[in-house]
């Protein structure tokens, strides 16, 4: 690696990644703590596991109806303004869930909240290729998608404590659950407006030279992609591989949702306190801390995506089938946590495929489809979790499920393939230098 290129990519990477990471943490929380208010606030609500579950899953189909549309906006006001915008109403909402009285308001804030996000992490992925080339990547989505597993790590016994304060000024725990946590993403609200900058023309604090650099470096790449796969908008929302790389998704995210929003739930019924259910819950999430960074890193560097995209979701597939097979806690853990390792080590790999071939607003536009599509994932799980157990008493037919839906993403990824060669543009030629 050149120096100029080493400097580039350290400064926007420290400038950058560890802020976004920070909004995504703060945004999958918001998204999933309704999983450890469940502990007590169906109870209070008298809400049946098939009626969370609806409820957990319908922010998705909100989420899905208006994630093209979002980013594509995103795309065309830029990031500092939606984002900003998206990270506001969403606390205000996710706050509002404090004050639900029963199974219709959960399900009407469950929709809004959906459709506010909308748009919040397909355009932050969009985001990261108008600064990034594409051999950063993998490493690059996985430093930001750790957020996902580190939100629980860290929310899950904070969410377990925040239930304990049940009863100070006449509220529930589950309810300065919504409300404490909603706080940071309306002060990062703010905060984005005035630290995030668009593209990177637009770069003052990088110095002129780097700033040339990194342009002229993605300016390439585009136009090789381009060169091969020129898509309009509407071209990339039709494309047949866009919308296998949908279904892939879809089953990459029903492993993740199906299980996140039960598995307190599952944990809780070992016969722990909700502070000792928050610290086991998070077991697998940081196995998911190390494996969505490690394997992102290692797929960059070996350049190579359809091995370590399926490899990952079959581990995924074979964790969660293997934690049906137990009632010892310590050994369904143990395979809840492998489950972890290829959820979170399939996510930032996942994202290289269709970068590859999709630029500008065909990337943007595809990349909110494959999202939107994916995440009605997130509807379907939560709720056929819920009504098999309403069903049969047992998560293990959902679990199941979950699996099957696992190995045919990682089949899916085989069939497709990938062609690496379009993540790398041409060699610049050096330029000369005038005295």
């Amino acid at each position: 690696m050149e120096p100029l290129e080493q400097r580039t990519i350290a400064k926007v990477s420290a400038r950058l990644v560890p802020f976004l990471i920070v909004c995504y943490f703060v945004a999958y929380l918001d998204r999933v703590n309704v999983s450890f208010a469940a502990l007590t606030m169906n109870k209070d609500l008298g809400l049946s596991a098939s009626a969370f579950g609806f409820g957990a899953g319908i922010f998705f189909l909100a989420y899905f109806l208006f994630e093209v549309p979002s980013n594509l906006f995103l795309e065309r006001v830029g990031a500092r303004k939606w984002i900003a915008r998206i990270m506001f109403t969403w606390g205000v909402l996710s706050g509002g869930m404090a004050f639900i009285g029963g199974e219709t308001g959960f399900y009407v804030v469950r929709v809004l909240l959906g459709i506010a996000e909308a748009g919040f992490f397909p355009g932050i992925i969009f985001y990261l290729t108008l600064w990034f080339p594409a051999v950063y990547r993998a490493r690059i989505i996985g430093y930001f998608m750790a957020a996902i597993p580190l939100s629980t790590v860290l929310g899950a016994p904070i969410s377990g404590l925040l239930l304990g304060l049940d009863g100070i000024m006449g509220l529930k725990g589950w309810q300065w659950l919504f409300i404490i946590e909603a706080a940071p993403s309306l002060i990062l609200s703010v905060v984005v407006l005035f630290y995030l900058t668009d593209r990177p023309a637009d770069a003052t604090w990088l110095p002129p030279q780097e700033r040339a650099w990194l342009v002229r470096r993605l300016e390439s790449e585009h136009a090789h992609r381009t060169s091969r796969h020129n898509l309009s908008v509407w071209q990339a929302l039709l494309n047949p591989k866009v919308l296998a790389l949908s279904l892939v998704y879809f089953g990459a995210v029903a492993t993740n949702y199906g299980l996140s929003f039960f598995l307190p739930q599952i944990v809780k019924a070992f016969g722990l306190t909700n502070f000792q259910t928050g610290l086991v819950s998070a077991l697998p999430y940081a196995v998911g801390v190390v494996s969505i960074v490690w394997w992102g890193h290692r797929s960059d560097r070996l350049r190579e995506r359809r091995f370590h995209a399926s490899f990952a979701l079959a581990v995924a597939a074979t964790g969660i089938a293997l934690s049906t097979m137990f009632d010892n806690p310590v050994l369904k853990m143990l395979a809840l946590s492998i489950a972890g390792f290829g959820i979170f080590g399939n996510l930032p790999v996942f994202w290289t495929l269709p970068t590859a071939f999709l630029s500008g607003a065909a990337a943007a536009g595809g990349i909110a489809l494959i999202n939107s599509i994916g995440n009605l994932a997130g509807f379907a799980g939560p709720y056929a979790m819920g009504a098999i157990k309403d069903l049969t008493g047992s998560y293990t037919g959902g679990l199941l499920g979950l699996s099957v839906l696992g190995f045919l993403a990682m089949t899916l990824v085989l069939v497709l393939g990938h062609d690496t060669s379009l993540e790398h543009a041409p060699e610049e030629r050096p330029q000369r230098i005038t005295p």
